[in-house]
């Protein structure tokens, strides 16, 4: 059992055509000089021995410009001095999305999708079901959301249903695919046309 660096994650989800952060993978302050990403960024430790960055204080989100990104890349590496750093531009805020892969002792790997954001522990507005899903299947799961009128234009915000019912079924054939144990991708970011997801995490069985 071994967790993913986060590029590697997202190498992934890219291979199964699942849209991702643009990104850069850096070592030293050199690397910083050759970057062809637009500011504002985000500097992010990446390693398979920090599953949870942001309680480490390994995330620096709204970089504006490259002064603001060394000085934060020197922070970052003088708190963790044999880790790598992704590099990645910030995407613009969408609908929350919550979605990922757990093994469940009983039924097996499952498939999971739940609204997201700051409701996420609160609400726990979340659908399960068993590997592998269909069309059919995916449909339900977002209906079975206690925020499900946010897929049918709840106060004219537009969100591409298509798009996250493409993303589950995706993420189902990568789940067969693999040994995975667990998945998380919080948060995806659900806009008018397409997705996009910011942070992913994957546990291999």
């Amino acid at each position: 059992m071994h967790q993913l660096p986060e590029n590697e994650v997202k190498d992934i989800l890219e291979e199964y055509g699942i849209p991702t952060t643009t990104y850069e993978l850096i070592e030293n302050e050199r690397d910083l000089h050759g970057l062809k990403l637009k500011f504002p960024l985000a500097l992010k430790v990446c390693s398979r021995n920090i599953p949870h960055k942001t309680e480490v204080g390994g995330v620096k989100l709204g970089i504006k410009n490259m002064e603001e990104l060394i000085k934060s890349f020197k922070e970052f590496k003088k708190k963790f001095p044999n880790e790598k750093f992704l590099v990645e531009e910030m995407e613009e805020k969408g609908m929350e999305i919550i979605a990922g892969l757990i093994k469940d002792p009983t039924f097996g790997l499952s498939i999971m999708v739940g609204i997201g954001g700051i409701f996420t522990e609160l609400y726990e507005d979340v659908s399960f079901r068993v590997l592998p899903i269909n069309e059919k299947d995916a449909k339900e799961m977002l209906s079975e959301l206690r925020g499900k009128k946010i897929f049918n234009g709840f106060r004219n915000i537009e969100v591409d249903k298509k798009a996250m019912i493409d993303l589950l079924l995706k993420l189902s054939k990568l789940g067969m695919d693999l040994e995975v144990k667990e998945m998380d991708l919080n948060p995806i970011f659900l806009y008018s046309d397409g997705l996009v997801v910011v942070d992913a995490k994957l546990i291999m069985g």
